[in-house]
Parts: C-alpha cells; structure tokens; sequence
C-alpha cells in the first residue's frame, strides 16, 4: 500500500465521543431543538405578520394589568413579570443541577431538581390563572355591574366592539384574531413547560433511585437542561411580542 493512502473502510467515529466532543445523545437534543425553534419562529412570525397589518389591537398595559387578589387593581405587566421571573429563576436552579451532576453529587442533583419541578409547576398555575381571567374575568366583572374601573380603559383602549343590553355596558369583546394568537402560541409554549416538567419529575426519581451514579454520568440531567433552557428562551421572545410590544 503506498504511502499516504487511507485504507478502505476506516472508521472515523466509532460512536464514543464525536469530534467535537459531544454525545450523541447531546446532538440529538440540538437537533429536536432547532426544529422546535422553527415551529415557533413561524407561530411568531405568523402572529407578527397580523399584529402589525391589524387597524387596531389591544394594548397589553390594559389587558394583562390584573393581578390575583387584588381585586381591580391596575398593575399593569405585574402578573407576567412575577411568571417570567418564576420561570428564569427555575433555569438557574437547572443549571446548579447540572453543575452538581458533573461533580456526581446526587443530593446536590436531587434538591435543585426539586427547585426546578416546583418553578415549572408554578408557572403553569399562574397561566393558568391567567387564562382563567383571560377567558372569564372581564365578562364577569362587567355583568356584575363593576364597570366603572373599566370606563376610563375602554375610553381610551378600545378592546373591540362594545355590547349593550337596555342601556348597560356588558361585555367588551376584544379581537379573535389576537385570542387565537395568544392562546395558542401561549399554550403550545405552556404544553412545552407541562412536558419539562414531567420530564424533570422522572430524571428526579432516577436521580434518587441511583441510576446515574451507576451510569458513571449524569449526562440525561444536562441534556434535560437543554430543553429546559430552551424553554425559558422561548418565553422571553413570548414575553416580548405579546406583552411588550
């Protein structure tokens, strides 16, 4: 064989670790991911493309300015902001999950897992409470005759076309367009976290029954950690279309 030449049927990657020394496991949640991210990417753009040709659509400061108990308060984002602090608060502790995954602390792995399952089951109450208010809090508050803490908001924001009934204010349908929008991108981002947090729950009780300690590794808590992140990065671009802008 002369020299320099490459034998027939070399292998180049026997499966270990890749070139670039990532698992397979790990570059198959890149794969999932980046698809995912297209899935959303067109759902926002998708919403984007109606927000901006739409004549008229309702203002955030009004629409997501309750808050639970607080009766009528106008707090304008509050809600939303204590979800999206919720949420990044739960990444973190995934990161000091995974950080004690490399060191092999099972307990260290257990109580942030813990952390992280509580964050994610967290958010998904305030959505949906918020759905629940979303779908019923403002035609109730108006059929009980307390539409005077609506007056000013409907004066200045309309949030559509306004319904009477012998002379009384009784509901203030807003846009289907932007309940469609909303609650389906919302809720396939809320079916997202229920999926995490699911998922969370079952590398927890592998955690604790022990399985990744005889593995040697604690690399499906990272690349649950992917996901997780992912996740989290999903909301803020949420964040920003429906609430922000």
């Amino acid at each position: 064989m002369a020299q320099g030449t490459i034998p027939v049927g070399t292998k180049w990657w026997s499966g270990g670790k890749s070139p670039f020394n990532i698992t397979y496991g790990k570059v198959m949640m890149w794969f999932f991911l980046i698809s995912d991210a297209f899935t959303f990417s067109a759902f926002l753009i998708s919403y984007g493309t109606i927000r901006f040709s739409a004549n008229w659509w309702p203002d955030p400061n009004y629409v997501f300015n309750a808050f639970p108990f607080m009766g009528h308060a106008n707090l304008p984002l509050a809600f939303v902001s204590l979800m999206t602090f919720i949420l990044i608060f739960s990444s973190v502790t995934m990161v000091l999950a995974v950080h004690e995954g490399h060191k092999m602390n099972r307990k260290g792995v257990e109580k942030y897992m813990i952390l992280t399952i509580i964050g994610g089951a967290a958010f998904l109450a305030c959505q949906a409470w918020e759905w629940t208010h979303m779908l019923t809090g403002y035609q109730d508050v108006l059929v009980d005759g307390k539409v005077e803490s609506w007056a000013t908001t409907i004066s200045h924001n309309p949030l559509g076309p306004k319904v009477m009934h012998e002379g009384q204010l009784i509901a203030t349908p807003g846009p289907e367009l932007f309940g469609g929008f909303f609650f389906g991108i919302t809720g396939f981002h809320g079916f997202h976290v229920f999926s995490g947090v699911v998922i969370n729950i079952i590398i927890y009780i592998k955690t604790r029954l022990g399985h990744f300690d005889q593995r040697g590794h604690y690399e499906m808590v990272e690349k649950v950690g992917l996901y997780w992140h992912f996740v989290d990065l999903v909301w803020v671009f949420v964040f920003l279309c429906f609430y922000l802008i």
